[in-house]
């Protein structure tokens, strides 16, 4: 996923983005990041959803002809 990045390389990021945010940023930034990802699962759930029912139509019109 990170590619060449080992373990220490990523906790030394880690280690470096807390030192410059700071305490009071981090829990700001965790909880953003939280519904980033929450809003990007329901997302890519909306969008299997709409390409299931396409499928579905495109199917139900194939028996009809």
């Amino acid at each position: 996923m990170f590619g060449s990045l080992g373990l220490w390389e990523i906790l030394l990021i880690i280690l470096v983005v807390a030192v410059l945010l700071g305490g009071k940023k981090l829990p700001q930034l965790g909880k953003s990041l939280g519904e980033g990802i929450m809003n990007f699962k329901g997302a890519m759930k909306q969008g299997a959803e709409e390409a299931k029912a396409k499928e579905e139509k495109k199917l139900e019109n194939e028996k009809e002809n």
